[in-house]
């Protein structure tokens, strides 16, 4: 067997395939949470989306497993077992890879996390969930960083056309949670009638100071009428 033969590289082979699927999957996932956070889905496949958002992650999270711990025993690459779990302890290009190390770790308590809501709080939750495209951001830099087939122009340039979706899902669930978030024209509450100002401010409007006596007197009432409200006395029949 040649030095150059794919059998002396299974370790390495089998590392970048994991790898790779591994960022397919988190594309998707992000994709799909992002469309949904965004309202881009109709309510009707709602439920199907989120079922699917969650198996994408639990698989992405099995792909990174499989692409760090096939990378650690690839007796060319040397990583080990801190080389793939320690952020930027590895030699072959520490910075890209460990970027990835960290995203990794993300992806993993933000997939986990929807398991724990209940206790945690939903709010914190999708607070967490925030940081999903973080986890994206990292992977495609590790991909194009520390990746071999990222020489590939075919390869490179889908990953990079990965990004398109993202950025346009992220502005558009920017736009519209701050389009949630101005109170409307419509709903404005309504300014004070200016009776109730003065009445606030201790004064009595001229109307109040002008209208009719406490007695419940008409003012258009002759001056020998009774009170609206009361019945006049009839005469007795002596007179």
């Amino acid at each position: 067997m040649s030095q150059g033969a794919p059998a002396n590289y299974v370790w390495w082979l089998a590392g970048r395939s994991a790898g790779m699927v591994a960022m397919l999957l988190i594309a998707c996932s992000v994709i799909l949470g992002l469309a949904m956070a965004a309202r881009a889905i109709p309510q009707r496949w709602r439920r199907d989306a989120v079922r699917l958002h969650q198996h994408l992650a639990l698989i992405a999270l099995g792909a990174i497993a499989a692409h760090g711990l096939l990378l650690a025993a690839d007796p060319w690459l040397k990583a080990g077992v801190k080389g793939i779990a320690v952020p930027f302890a590895i030699g072959y290009r520490p910075l890209w890879t460990g970027l990835g190390i960290l995203g990794g770790y993300l992806a993993a308590i933000l997939a986990l996390s929807f398991y724990v809501r209940r206790r945690i709080g939903a709010r914190l939750w999708r607070r967490m969930h925030r940081f999903t495209v973080v986890v994206y951001v990292l992977a495609l830099a590790h991909a194009l960083g520390s990746g071999t087939d990222t020489s590939i122009p075919l390869v490179r340039d889908a990953m990079l056309a990965s990004a398109l979706p993202v950025l346009f899902l992220f502005a558009l669930r920017l736009q519209r949670s701050g389009a949630r978030g101005r109170p409307s024209g419509v709903a404005q509450r309504a300014a004070p009638e200016p009776e109730a100002v003065a009445a606030v401010d201790g004064r009595l409007p001229n109307a109040a100071l002008s209208g009719p006596p406490a007695t419940g007197v008409h003012p258009g009432a002759p001056s020998g009428a009774p009170p609206r409200g009361q019945l006049e006395p009839l005469p007795s029949r002596g007179s």
